[in-house]
Order: C-alpha cells, then sequence, then structure tokens
C-alpha cells in the first residue's frame, strides 16, 4: 500500500498525476493498494466520484481490470500556535466512502479553501480537525503525516511536540498508525518508547508517477481480491504489517542538519558542538531528523521491539538504472531501460525483492543484476540529504576480488 500521494491539483505536482496515469504507474511498480490523495480538492474529488466505483470501501477505475485499489486519501495542513508555540502539522486522512468525503469537505469548506490547493491550508489546530474528521466521518481516521520533518510534522524540530498527546490530547487514542517519512526508518523510530503501540507505516508522498512506491507499507492478506477499507484499517490498528519497503534514510532531504544557503551539511554530534549555529554564516541551523529523534529517544542505537515489524531499504530501479548507464535519472536512455524491464521481466518491486540473480540472468544486463544484489546486502556509499537536499545513495564500486568473480558469473 502506498497510501500518500498527490494529484495534479496540488502545487509543484505532474500533470500526469491523474487517475488513469496513476493506475497505470501502480502496475509499473508493482502497487496494489494506492492512495487517492487530495480528496478535499473539489475539481479532484468530482473525478473520484466519476471514474471510480466502490468495491468494499476500496475503488477501482470503472471498466479497467488491471485498475489496482484506489483508497480515498487526503493530506491536510494545520497552521496555529499552541502553547506559546507557531505548530504547522500535516495529516493524512483516510475515508471510506465517497459520501463521506462529500460530508468530510462541506465542513473543511467552511473553515478554509479548498479550491487553493491538493493540499488544503487550515488554521486550526491537527486536534480540531481530527474532532471534526470524527465527528462527521466516525469510521474515517487520521494519521499524522513524515512525524519527523522539521517544517510541517508532528515531532518536526521547528514546529512539533515532543510527545503525541501534546498534539491530540484526549484524541490520542484515536490515532493509531504513524507516517515515518523518507528521512527516517523504523530503527530511527524504535528508539522511542512512546511509538511501541503504533504501526509505523511508509508512502511515498510522490508528486510524480514515477515516484509512487519509493516508499510502501506491506501486508500479507489470504486473498486480496477480499481487501477493504475495514480490513486495512484493521490491520492497522491491530499492528498486522508484514514489512515496510524504505528510502535508505539518508536520502531523504531533511535526515542530517544543515544549512542550505551555505551548503553547509553535518551530523548531530557536529551541530550540537556548534550550538546549531551554521559555521558559514553564523545563523541557525535546519536541525533535521536524526538529530531530532536522538533528542527524544530513551532507548539507544539497534534496539529493536519485540513485535515490530521487519523492513527493507531499497533504491528505486530508475536511480539503479541510471547508475549502471552512467547516465541522468531522468534520460531517455534510462527511461527506455526502465519500460523495458517493468513491461517484459517483472514489476519494480517484486524484481527488486525477490527476483533471484538466476531469474534475472539474459534478461536484465550484470551492471543491474550486481547493483541489485549489492543493495540487498546494504552495499551502498551514502551521503545524508540536509535542509532540503536530497540525499545521495550510491552502489559501492567493485573491489578487484569482486570484479574477477563478475566475469566468472556473467
Amino acid at each position: 500500500m502506498d497510501a500518500h500521494i498527490h494529484s495534479k491539483f496540488s502545487r509543484a505536482t505532474s500533470k500526469n498525476m491523474d487517475l488513469e496515469n496513476l493506475s497505470e504507474w501502480a502496475q509499473y511498480k508493482g502497487i496494489d493498494v494506492l492512495g487517492t490523495g487530495d480528496f478535499t480538492h473539489p475539481f479532484w474529488s468530482a473525478q473520484l466520484k466519476e471514474k471510480l466505483e466502490d468495491v468494499g470501501g476500496l475503488f477501482k477505475l470503472k471498466e479497467n481490470a488491471n485498475s489496482p485499489f484506489f483508497i480515498l486519501t487526503a493530506e491536510i495542513s494545520c497552521i496555529y500556535s499552541q502553547d506559546g508555540k507557531g505548530r504547522r502539522i500535516h495529516l493524512v486522512i483516510f475515508a471510506p466512502s465517497i459520501s463521506d468525503v462529500e460530508k468530510i469537505n462541506q465542513r473543511l469548506s467552511k473553515i478554509g479553501n479548498l479550491y487553493s490547493d491538493g493540499r488544503p491550508i487550515l488554521g486550526i489546530s491537527a486536534y480540531d480537525v481530527t474532532k471534526i474528521i470524527l465527528e462527521v466521518s466516525p469510521e474515517s481516521f487520521i494519521v499524522p503525516a513524515h512525524i519527523w520533518t522539521p517544517w510541517f510534522s508532528l515531532f518536526g524540530s521547528n514546529s512539533g511536540y515532543n510527545t503525541v498527546k501534546e498534539c491530540f490530547k484526549d484524541l490520542t487514542s484515536q490515532i493509531f498508525a504513524l507516517e515515518t517519512g523518507l528521512s527516517s526508518d523504523p530503527p530511527m523510530n524504535w528508539r522511542l518508547s512512546q511509538l511501541d503501540n503504533y504501526s509505523l507505516i511508509s508512502n511515498s508522498d510522490a508528486h510524480s508517477p514515477a515516484n509512487l512506491g519509493r516508499e510502501v507499507t506491506v501486508f500479507e492478506v489470504a486473498d486480496k481480491d477480499n481487501l477493504s477499507f475495514s480490513l486495512i484499517k484493521k490491520m492497522l490498528k491491530e499492528g498486522n504489517i508484514s514489512y515496510t519497503i524504505e528510502f535508505f534514510p539518508e536520502e531523504g532531504k531533511y535526515h542530517y542538519d544543515g544549512h542550505r544557503n551555505c551548503d553547509v551539511n553535518i551530523s548531530p554530534d557536529e551541530a550540537k558542538k556548534k550550538n546549531n549555529k551554521c559555521p558559514k554564516c553564523g545563523r541557525d541551523l535546519t536541525i533535521g531528523v536524526m538529530h531530532r529523534v536522538i533528542d527524544l529517544a530513551d532507548r539507544k542505537d539497534g534496539f529493536k521491539p519485540e513485535k515490530a515489524p521487519s523492513f527493507k531499504s531499497l533504491l528505486p530501479l530508475r536511480e539503479i538504472i541510471a547508475e549502471s548507464l552512467k547516465q541522468k535519472t531522468g534520460s531517455r536512455q534510462v527511461e527506455t531501460e526502465y519500460m523495458k524491464i517493468v513491461k517484459t521481466v517483472s514489476p519494480e518491486l517484486p524484481l527488486l525483492l525477490d527476483f533471484s540473480q538466476e531469474k534475472l540472468t539474459g534478461k536484465v544486463s550484470p551492471e543491474i543484476i550486481n547493483a541489485i544484489q549489492k543493495i540487498r546486502q546494504g552495499k551502498v556509499e551514502k551521503i545524508p540529504g540536509f535542509d532540503g537536499v536530497y540525499g545521495i545513495i550510491k552502489v559501492k564500486e567493485d573491489s578487484i576480488g569482486e570484479k574477477s568473480q563478475q566475469k566468472t558469473l556473467f
């Protein structure tokens, strides 16, 4: 499941983020359940109503046998003050039906302009939004989005809280899942005992079709055709997640501390030695996700809760192809190779996760096979992202011995 995405009606998104393209790219990626995103936008919600058919609280494109399941979702930006501090919290709303979406939109339209953006800004608290949603649509549920990013999140260094309860008060029991975001992974979140009873989920937050599935949440079900909204909600409430597929968190654009204008990228330890000030200009550093996790952690690095699901860190296939071909990710050569693989060999996620070397040989270039094997083994070099700049993950270069082995294998 990749539940948190955006439509073409959100700012800074691709014009190709429509239902037809989303359906097609979900197939390229191997995603069975995809969020609609942006159901609060009147133009987008009208398209959802026109083009989707209800199949148990999940939806499929009408007259499209290959359609993935869609789940009705929207992200809301809450900007407000509480306890003398400015708060900017993003929430992902999950709704069970078009009629529930209409009730939610009718209520929220009295608070803010839903036409302005696919991710509307509301000048009320995350608590008040949660209360309103649950009043008008009791079966809906709320997941705090990318909980660690500095500017717009539950635990963000610039606008967040130190606990879930500070934000949601007497409604805290209604929050049962948290989205970890691209700049953190499960082991980082495991360091906080206060998160033990929450399902930690991962989504792409995609603004273009090609970025779907860069993070996903995986459930095991006996028959995916029997999936429903209520079943997904139940699995999240009970913590029945099989595993999550993750970015390497260093690739996220807020992993380390830094100052973009000065090209300063430093670790939390270095930042603390410098009193969290930029060593070049003296201004405040943007405190990143790793720093914030360390500040709130009550456990040492490496601790894993007993019932925590596993996770797998991957590099997107287009990045692997680009590195293998020594091309830019958006080049025509990379795009051609990507489409050839996902259309004739396997969708992206099953290929990266499950296909053996023997199964790939002769269908995919030796360089790509070698890179996939190394990523599965965690043999990557990392330059952490900082202050809005994505990090860089590269496959480690072969040693002389490894090069000789590759010649034998291929």
